[in-house]
């Protein structure tokens, strides 16, 4: 190659102006709330089960510590780091407004790191990792959950074969995910002492799939890959609504959506390693 012409960059996998501007309408028009309160709570269960107290924190996309009490007792500070401005300025300062994938913060700089359902849009999640273990201190945690590559199982098959029968071809919808088998092994990559993986799976029922999509998008978790195609025809759609009732009833006129739930955890390295900490345990549902 020539001296002086770069080659071509990779085509970006999310389009994150997208994904900012889902998070900002979902904030406008009333965010849906409620997976993100589940597992919030959950982690701060597993936080529950780390015997210390932290100083300074981050909320890596500010759906976890920001919005719990009970965990702001263990955290005496908590810096809230959001990229749609709409949805951070409903939380009380510090915050920051930044894409989790460009970490903004020096090394060494947080005790504890707490991310709520935000890590799956991070293209690069090795590299986000990465960030994130350099932001904390020595034998400083980091805690996150994301979903998990079992999420919208039934939404993905109902889209693919409504879409492949009356277009002839099939276009990404859902955002591919990561799976538990990779996530301990991701941690450890990226640097992590003691790393731990778990999952939980969450069952929600809705009378249709218009329901579900609907709840999506007031979740800011409508699709972003940079290859979507933006519009469902209403002959798919109708024929989607279908098969997702066929397939995945309950029996009693509702249908099931499942959310798989990772939860992760590892330490920033430090000497004390070396004796063996207790972290957080796995769970089972």
């Amino acid at each position: 190659m020539s001296a002086g012409i770069d080659p071509p960059s990779a085509a970006p996998f999310f389009d994150r102006r997208a994904w900012r501007l889902h998070r900002e309408r979902a904030a406008r028009e009333g965010a849906v709330t409620f997976l993100h309160e589940a597992v919030a709570e959950r982690l701060s269960d597993r936080l529950g089960l780390v015997d210390r107290d932290f100083g300074l924190a981050l909320d890596l996309g500010a759906g976890g510590l920001s919005c719990l009490p009970d965990t702001q007792s263990r955290v005496r500070r908590v810096i809230a780091c959001e990229p749609a401005p709409r949805a951070l300025a409903a939380l009380p300062p510090p915050r920051l407004c930044a894409d989790p994938e460009l970490i903004p913060f020096r090394d060494a700089s947080f005790d504890l790191v707490a991310s709520c359902l935000v890590l799956h849009w991070c293209a690069d999640l090795p590299g986000t990792l990465i960030q994130l273990r350099r932001a904390l201190k020595p034998d400083g945690l980091l805690l996150a959950a994301m979903l998990g590559g079992d999420t919208l199982v039934e939404l993905r098959t109902a889209l693919f074969e409504a879409e492949l029968a009356e277009e002839g071809g099939v276009s990404p919808r859902v955002s591919p995910t990561a799976a538990l088998a990779d996530a301990a092994g991701l941690l450890q990559r990226a640097g992590y002492a003691m790393p731990v993986a778990d999952s939980e799976t969450l069952t929600v029922t809705y009378p249709d799939m218009l329901a579900l999509l609907r709840d999506l998008r007031g979740m800011g978790e409508t699709n972003a890959l940079a290859e979507r195609r933006r519009f469902l025809g209403r002959a798919t759609l109708a024929r989607a609504g279908a098969i997702y009732a066929e397939r995945f009833g309950d029996g009693q006129g509702r249908i099931k959506a499942t959310f798989e739930v990772l939860f992760l955890a590892g330490w920033a390295p430090h000497p004390d390693h070396s004796r063996s900490r207790p972290g957080p345990r796995r769970r089972i549902a």
